[in-house]
């Protein structure tokens, strides 16, 4: 979990859990995070951290890192995952794994039934939305009082090369919104990629340019992170802008703030753009 990122983002694990009227709360929210020539899984790492200390229960939907990838970045930041998923608090979907039970079934079957769709791409997502449902719904947990539920999603940008049409995807995330944000209070984050440069991906009508638009015009919360306009730079990684998404007397109103950011071996520093040590 990065200090300096709940700052900014003006939250921390105590509030997440908090009804106050007029506290700053991230809760109810569909977070967006997202990147282009950069790496953000840096930003899941976090909410993953963020969310467990606030002690809510976590749907995890892997679809391109393995369990033991997650567990030991979390250790680094002083978390079990292990602990959790045993204790009820995470339900983790590790969809290389689960493929694999959909592609080569074995004798008996093992799998959840979340990676269906890798047979027919067209069926849409169905089976995948039904086990996050039931997997925020449910109320197991050895008598833990556990907070709201929150859905990581890691990456949707995936799905697409997976032969799933980018309105499928939307529907999924749309309907993920209503069952966890809308219904539960609960929070979604979700990670999707666009690896080329904008302008070329516009004509794609199934790429992953749409999907950003798309999800972008669904989320109250969005976190692009991208490589530095001038090239690369040791001392610092990229950018990070952040757009909050509100309404205010029915009209849509966005606030940008951008910043640059360094990540290292136990978290991540943000700071002004233009204000690090490296350029001063």
């Amino acid at each position: 979990m990065y200090a300096e990122l709940n700052s900014i983002l003006n939250t921390c694990p105590d509030r997440v859990t908090q009804l106050a009227a007029n506290a700053p709360v991230l809760q109810g929210e569909f977070i967006l995070v997202s990147d282009r020539r950069s790496d953000a899984s840096f930003l899941l790492h976090h909410f993953l951290s963020l969310y467990l200390r606030a002690r809510c229960r976590v749907c995890f939907v892997a679809l391109v890192q393995s369990f033991s990838h997650y567990s030991c970045i979390s250790q680094r930041l002083g978390l079990s995952l292990t602990q959790a998923r045993e204790k009820g608090q995470l339900t983790f979907l590790e969809g290389l794994t689960e493929s694999l039970s959909v592609l080569l079934p074995p004798e008996t079957d093992a799998g959840s039934g979340a990676m269906d769709f890798l047979r027919d791409p067209a069926v849409g997502l169905r089976s995948l939305y039904e086990f996050v449902r039931s997997s925020v719904s449910r109320a197991d947990g050895a008598g833990e009082d556990w907070g709201p539920p929150v859905l990581l999603v890691d990456d949707l940008s995936v799905l697409l090369s997976l032969g799933v049409s980018v309105g499928a995807v939307l529907d999924f995330s749309h309907y993920c919104r209503a069952a966890v944000c809308s219904q539960l209070k609960g929070n979604a984050v979700m990670l999707t990629r666009c690896d080329g440069e904008e302008e070329a991906d516009e004509g794609d009508d199934e790429g992953p340019e749409r999907l950003l638009k798309g999800l972008t015009h669904q989320c109250s919360l969005a976190l692009h992170v991208q490589g530095l306009p001038t090239g690369f730079c040791r001392d610092i990684h990229g950018q990070l802008e952040v757009c909050w998404r509100r309404r205010r007397r029915d009209e849509p109103h966005t606030h940008r703030k951008l910043f640059q950011y360094k990540v290292n071996d136990k978290g991540a520093s943000f700071f002004a753009r233009g204000t690090s040590s490296a350029v001063l």
